[in-house]
């Protein structure tokens, strides 16, 4: 394991335990897509990726406004599959990431 895996980890773990403390959220224990995703209200808003990607789940208009500002880019679970309301967040900062999770979870929250 590398240590970037090692530190994507560590911020999605304090990520999660920042999350888990919102109403109606909860954490999966799935296999596959979504293993160590977080839910709100049957919805998964946020993830790490099996590649250590942290992944949050946005309107279209706003994955394309932060995918033309450089934060990050569209998610792509397998080659050539993108996935246009799904963004992987290449900012470092887990303030970023906990800001986003928090956008993702109000969106999911809104769609019913």
């Amino acid at each position: 394991m590398s240590a970037s895996a090692d530190s994507s980890r560590e911020r999605y773990a304090a990520v999660v335990k920042a999350l888990l403390r919102e109403p109606d959220v909860t954490q999966s224990n799935k296999k596959g897509f979504g293993s160590t995703a977080v839910w709100t209200n049957g919805k998964i808003f946020a993830l790490l990726s099996s590649k250590d990607e942290f992944v949050v789940k946005l309107s279209r208009p706003r994955v394309d406004a932060l995918v033309a500002a450089g934060e990050g880019k569209r998610f792509e679970p397998g080659p050539g599959r993108v996935m246009k309301e799904w963004f992987v967040v290449e900012t470092k900062g887990e303030e970023k990431w906990l800001a986003l999770a928090k956008e993702a979870m109000k969106a999911a929250s809104s769609k019913h």
